[in-house]
């Protein structure tokens, strides 16, 4: 109760809220509350509060609709769940305030389809449930309700959501592999690095091999454990780092990649859900993809 509280009162000082609780200005369900309650549905919160005191310590919704672009490409969504296939280039969350954002896209898409108020804005936020690194393209998975939110929570908690990319890696791969190892993050520069040792996470990374471009290869990479970086550093430390990854990279082939077709960015791309319940959810190769693959060929 007491989350809910500061959400609805969030100008107000924690202690305002505990005193107003003490003193029976707020109340659940007609009694006294501790602030520590688990809401359910149907409970009635009421303010025993002056209209001056409330809006004095309740803002605004922080969320401007009219300065976010609300443009996503939506490839699935139902009453819970919508997922988009995001762009390289576009973050999937805000690291600055005046940040670009998948998330916050589709927060200005609910809004603006009248699919959330701005009110309900207060206390329940739609969220992405995945992440996809900058400069990696493809599926995201946003939840549009709490129901969503804790469904896609607990598959990917679970890992029942079967989850591919595809991939433009230097050299020639050609049989199926299933890599494991150990991730451990280096927070100073953003970077991780993989072992063979029991030192950091357990990681898992599968591929096969789809199709060959000159002396580079298109993956299909299963994603069985989801940690930072795992894709691009579990290839590079393999020798087959993907095409254009500025961390992880081949410096020289990112350079020709350049000169070749103007992308700078790794060519990795979320590209299938499978769903448990039999939904699959795929998009097509992107026109950066099938620029490298016309032009690393020749």
């Amino acid at each position: 109760m007491d989350k809910y509280l500061f959400r609805m009162l969030d100008a107000a000082p924690q202690s305002f809220i505990y005193k107003m609780l003490r003193k029976k200005n707020i109340v659940l369900n007609g009694k006294r509350a501790s602030g520590s309650e688990i809401l359910q549905p149907g409970d009635e919160v009421r303010f025993y509060l002056s209209d001056e005191t409330f809006s004095k310590f309740s803002h605004a919704p922080f969320f401007e609709t009219e300065s976010v672009n609300p443009d996503i490409e939506i490839v699935y969504e139902d009453e819970d769940i919508l997922i988009l296939n995001k762009p390289a280039g576009l973050l999937a969350q805000k690291a600055k305030p005046d940040d670009d954002s998948a998330n916050d896209r589709v927060t200005a898409y609910l809004l603006h389809s009248g699919q959330i108020t701005p009110e309900e804005l207060r206390t329940f936020h739609p969220s992405i449930c995945n992440r996809l690194d900058r400069n990696t393209s493809g599926l995201l998975i946003a939840g549009k309700t709490m129901h969503g939110l804790q469904e896609m929570a607990e598959l990917l908690k679970g890992r029942e959501l079967g989850k591919y990319y595809r991939a433009l890696v230097k050299g020639k791969l050609e049989k199926p592999e299933h890599l494991t190892g150990f991730l451990r993050k280096d927070e100073s520069t953003n970077q991780v690095k993989i072992t063979q040792t029991g030192q950091g996470d357990p990681i898992e990374t599968a591929y096969r091999p789809l199709a060959f471009f000159g002396d580079v290869t298109l993956l299909e990479v299963h994603l069985i454990t989801g940690r930072p970086h795992q894709i691009r550093a579990h290839l590079a430390s393999i020798g087959h780092p993907i095409l254009g990854d500025p961390k992880y990279g081949d410096p020289a082939l990112n350079k020709k990649l350049k000169e070749k077709t103007g992308i700078q960015g790794q060519l990795l791309q979320a590209y299938r859900w499978e769903f448990p319940a039999g939904l699959s959810v795929e998009i097509p190769e992107t026109e950066a993809f099938l620029r490298a693959e016309e032009r690393m060929e020749a």
